[in-house]
């Protein structure tokens, strides 16, 4: 009997530290999930396939998206370099439509184009979700209010007095640094907003809302307000020493400093071999607008000669599967780190 009562006290015991647990755990859980629906609900920092994000900043991940497209999830999981050997070398003959043991600059230009339009498609479904969402009613449209409470709501405001004061036109106290963002959306918003001018936005449109680079007016709307953060002088045009300019801050130690050197270059050698055309030192909005977009035939022509140029090791302007194996670090993102011994065991 005894043994009995214990055993029942063990496990009251027991399962009172659960229930703590799993009530403490929750508002965490709760705070993932806020942070994730925030995130969809605004227009992503980055967009894959794209070479500069939101911010201005260069895409780092650019050749690997355009490289994998969606199959870059399987190299950034953890597995054996003889797996991701085996990956890379089956996207080497998908590339090699010919079959000559090589790619070409136009074979690897028709591969990042399909890559692309795989992260296109890939939003495209993503949208269609994010639309739900913020489409409560299922009329096939969002009004700026509409979506202005579910914005507020993934900031923690409650919806429903927030849904309230709005159908009352009554003030909302929100904070400084929320009112900011919320009035950067609305100027966004008025350009997804296909005329004539209605603030609802369709699903096409909410997808050039969250995607500029859907839409040709969005990308072009992007453009101007990346060339409005960086340009100095407010002749609506870029200098080097304009796209070269440091963040905001101070170099503190060594460490920054090596950082803000890699900017520096990076950015000079962007500027200078890619995105200013025309080569004259200066980047006009037409300029910066081309470079942007991810269709662009000739831009993914000339990407498809950088990608070459920086493993073709026997200078023939073609990789072969060794070369795409040995620089596998600039084309995944991953280091096999077993390449030297598995070409001396193979070859």
């Amino acid at each position: 009997m005894l043994w009995s009562q214990a055993f029942l006290c063990s496990l009251a015991s027991v399962l009172l530290i659960l229930l703590l647990l799993d009530v403490h755990a929750r508002p965490a859980n709760n705070s993932v999930l806020k942070e994730k629906e925030e995130q969809e609900l605004v227009p992503p920092d980055h967009l894959n396939g794209v070479k500069l994000e939101l911010d201005g900043h260069l895409n780092r991940d650019f050749h690997q998206e355009v490289f994998l497209g969606r199959e870059r999830q399987q190299f950034e999981q953890r597995s054996q370099p003889s797996s991701a050997r085996d990956k890379l070398s089956a996207i080497f003959s998908k590339v090699d439509i010919n079959n000559d043991k090589k790619i070409s600059a136009k074979e690897m230009q028709r591969w990042i184009m399909e890559k692309t339009d795989e992260h296109f498609q890939e939003a495209v479904e993503e949208n269609k979700m994010h639309f739900r969402a913020v489409d409560p009613d299922g009329d096939g449209h969002v009004s700026w209010d509409e979506y202005k409470i579910k914005f507020l709501a993934s900031k923690g405001f409650n919806e429903k007095e927030i849904a309230e004061k709005i159908k009352n036109n009554e003030e909302l106290k929100i904070d400084e640094e929320t009112q900011e963002v919320l009035d950067n959306l609305k100027d966004r918003w008025y350009q997804a907003d296909n005329p004539p001018p209605d603030l609802l936005l369709s699903e096409q449109e909410f997808l050039s809302f969250l995607h500029p680079e859907h839409s040709r007016g969005m990308l072009h709307f992007m453009v101007q307000e990346i060339i409005r953060d960086l340009d100095q002088d407010g002749d609506k045009k870029l200098t080097l020493s304009e796209f070269i300019s440091l963040p905001v801050g101070t170099v503190e130690n060594q460490q920054a400093q090596d950082i803000d050197d890699d900017w520096v270059r990076d950015r000079r050698k962007e500027f200078q071999e890619v995105i200013d055309a025309n080569h004259d030192g200066i980047v006009t909005m037409e300029e910066l607008e081309e470079y942007m977009d991810p269709m662009n035939e000739h831009n993914a022509l000339n990407e498809a000669r950088q990608m070459i140029a920086v493993a073709d090791e026997n200078q023939n302007h073609h990789l072969e599967l060794e070369e795409i194996l040995k620089y596998s670090e600039y084309f995944t993102g991953s280091k096999l780190m077993d390449y030297a011994r598995n070409v001396h065991e193979e070859f």
